[in-house]
């Protein structure tokens, strides 16, 4: 009975409406942070927090942007990389044209013209859904990609067409750039993806989310109830956007410290699915398990062979990696649909009785 939640009663709306309205799991995610804040900087090295910290709780980010669209107000979007390439430009040309502040005030204000043009991109599901949404989508995922590579002011006429993260620092610490080490953009990015988290999670146990979950379930019940469908689905693309935004503009400053318009194509779009679905929809945690899962597969690939006294060459990890993915995808959409976030569920719930039987 580790999990017990007897005499834990809401006796109000916001009570009921809490983040984490079980003791327990307020003392979970307390020693996750302290966790995150204080263990893993003294126990990972360089590469650990470059190769896999870093990237997974961008990654994080993104699905959590596409589960709010997809799995909490049931459009489907496959733009994801598009949309986190406006926030990456976007950030680029802030930072560069008004140097003297705060980077991080950049990266989140490049997430507001994410979502104006997640915006525009939505209009179309006021009209359709489902497959043909997908499609709209895509196309503009085509379409700002071609932006990416015609529109050389957007890289201020780069020869390479590509966006370079220039040094940033703050105090006194260098956080963007090639002089920033891996720690200092750890704890900038954790700083960030936890910060947003709150936020979307507050706004999924709010009116806002439960709005979005009744267009999910059946848009025209909740329009005969007084849901106004066209501020609902908008609002649900541009909050999706603003997380993909977001993200990609860390992805470009922390990560990757330049990119051209290739890394955000459709590969990306459908990796950031293959997150949700995986980790589950509708699922705030689930969104961090299908990122921490689909990231950190490849690396476990790569060297668990080497305890056994064998190695695998990368070519064949990249083909190891998509299969299991591609299977696991069948699986998850077959047997589980909720993905890992629903066995995290299952977990909980025998904790709750453990140790007696079922």
């Amino acid at each position: 009975m580790f999990y017990r939640e007897v005499g834990q009663f809401k006796s109000t709306y916001a009570a009921d409406m809490a983040i984490f309205p079980i003791r327990q799991d307020r003392i979970g995610i307390a020693v996750l942070l302290a966790l995150a804040v204080v263990v893993v900087p003294l126990v990972a090295n360089d590469f650990v927090l470059a190769s896999i910290m870093i990237p997974g709780l961008i990654f994080t980010l993104a699905a959590i942007g596409l589960n709010i669209l997809t799995g909490y107000a049931g459009q489907i979007s496959l733009g994801t990389g598009a949309f986190m390439g406006v926030g990456a430009y976007a950030a680029f040309k802030l930072a560069g044209a008004f140097p003297e502040v705060n980077v991080l005030v950049w990266i989140l204000v490049s997430g507001f013209f994410s979502a104006a043009v997640g915006v525009v991109f939505g209009l179309p599901s006021l009209r359709i859904k489902g497959l043909y949404l997908a499609v709209t989508t895509l196309a503009a995922q085509f379409f700002l990609e071609w932006c990416f590579i015609r529109i050389g002011w957007l890289t201020d006429y780069s020869s390479s067409g590509a966006i370079e993260a220039a040094r940033r620092s703050m105090f006194g610490i260098s956080i963007t750039g090639p002089e920033a080490t891996p720690l200092a953009r750890y704890f900038a990015v954790l700083g960030l993806v936890v910060f947003l988290t709150f936020i979307a999670s507050n706004l999924v146990h709010g009116r806002i989310g439960r709005t979005w979950m009744m267009v999910r379930d059946m848009d025209i019940a909740a329009e005969l109830m007084g849901v106004k469908l066209l501020p609902a689905k908008l609002s649900a693309f541009a909050v999706s956007s603003y997380f993909a935004g977001v993200a990609g503009a860390m992805m470009v400053f922390f990560w990757l410290g330049a990119a051209e318009p290739s890394a955000f194509g459709i590969s990306l779009s459908f990796q950031v699915l293959f997150m949700v679905i995986i980790g589950g929809l509708g699922s705030m945690i689930g969104s961090y398990f299908g990122a921490a899962f689909i990231w950190a597969l490849p690396v476990v690939i790569k060297f668990a062979p080497g305890v056994f006294g064998f190695e695998i060459q990368s070519a064949t990890v990249e083909h190891v990696n998509s299969m299991i993915v591609g299977a696991l995808i069948i699986f998850f959409l077959i047997v589980e649909p909720h993905g890992l976030a629903r066995l995290w569920g299952v977990t909980k719930q025998k904790l709750r009785v453990w140790p007696f039987p079922w």
